[in-house]
């Protein structure tokens, strides 16, 4: 009788290899086939009888993508059940970083969260200043959660969102991932670095996107931070889908085919006017909207 492909999880995928799971503490490299395609961190793939090579990747619940320099979609991860958004007071976050990983999120299906990291740093103004973003967030349905690897209970938030099915931590370089990958997970060390004196900026310490599993339950992909999140060329309409708070008033524009820049007797610029929706909240959406346009020209 011939022998059955296996179904292994993709732990770490690289270029030509992918470390794959075996079994709970069980890890091993198969390469991949031309024919196979590229699996990415939390694919499902048949792996051959023998163990050596990927020889199918499973169908995708969903992928997570970010642009490349070309602003084409490169797959970080597959398979996930939310996105975490980590920021913190310090490195301070770029402006709109928080808004593109929604926007990212809301475009391929996946529900997302944020996350404000290193939360013992907040001074007085900070405080104000993450308390508004924070009740902002939440009204508009989206988990926000404090967490610090400095204070006693400092994760429990954390801990709860991350519980149940498979969570990625994406954000900023230096906001703290993967000194809370090594909180999370006892026994894991990643190499964490001190944010840049002369620039304030954090530096990569992650280099490959790669999975854990968490010993309270639920799964943590742990990806490498980005100085800015570069969004696929997405049409006007693609960003405002980001913007949930934009739904109830798409489609009474003016215009149909209205991109809520400039256009007159537009209905997201009159509720921008009339406090239903946040006026920082449409300036970032035309940043972005103006930023991804900028690329494709």
């Amino acid at each position: 009788m011939k022998a059955q492909a296996t179904r292994r999880r993709v732990i770490v995928g690289h270029a030509r290899e992918s470390v794959v799971e075996i079994g709970s503490d069980e890890r091993a490299r198969v390469k991949l086939r031309r024919s196979s395609g590229h699996p990415v961190c939390g694919d499902w793939v048949e792996v051959s009888a023998d163990g050596e090579q990927v020889v199918a990747i499973a169908e995708r619940r969903n992928a997570f993508p970010r642009a490349d320099r070309r602003g084409r979609k490169r797959i970080v991860a597959a398979n996930l059940d939310r996105i975490v958004v980590v920021t913190a007071p310090r490195p301070e976050p770029t402006r709109d970083l928080i808004n593109r990983y929604l926007v990212a999120a809301a475009n391929v299906g996946i529900p997302a969260a944020v996350c404000l990291n290193k939360a013992d740093l907040l001074g007085p103004a900070d405080e104000r200043h993450w308390r508004a973003l924070a009740r902002r967030y939440r009204g508009l349905g989206y988990p926000f959660c404090r967490s610090s690897t400095k204070r006693s209970g400092g994760l429990t938030a954390l801990r709860r969102l991350l519980a149940t099915g498979t969570s990625i931590l994406v954000g900023q370089s230096g906001v703290g991932k993967s000194s809370l990958i090594n909180r999370l997970l006892p026994g894991v060390e990643l190499p964490t670095r001190k944010l840049s004196a002369a620039t304030g900026k954090g530096r990569h310490t992650t280099t490959a996107t790669t999975l854990y599993r968490l010993p309270g339950g639920g799964e943590v992909v742990d990806s490498p931070g980005v100085w800015e999140y570069g969004i696929w060329r997405m049409s006007a309409a693609e960003i405002a889908r980001g913007f949930v708070e934009f739904a109830p008033y798409l489609g009474r524009c003016r215009f149909a085919d209205c991109r809520h820049l400039v256009e007159p007797d537009c209905a997201i610029e009159a509720a921008a006017r009339d406090g239903s929706i946040a006026g920082e909240r449409l300036d970032s959406y035309r940043r972005i909207v103006a930023a991804i346009e900028s690329t494709a020209r």
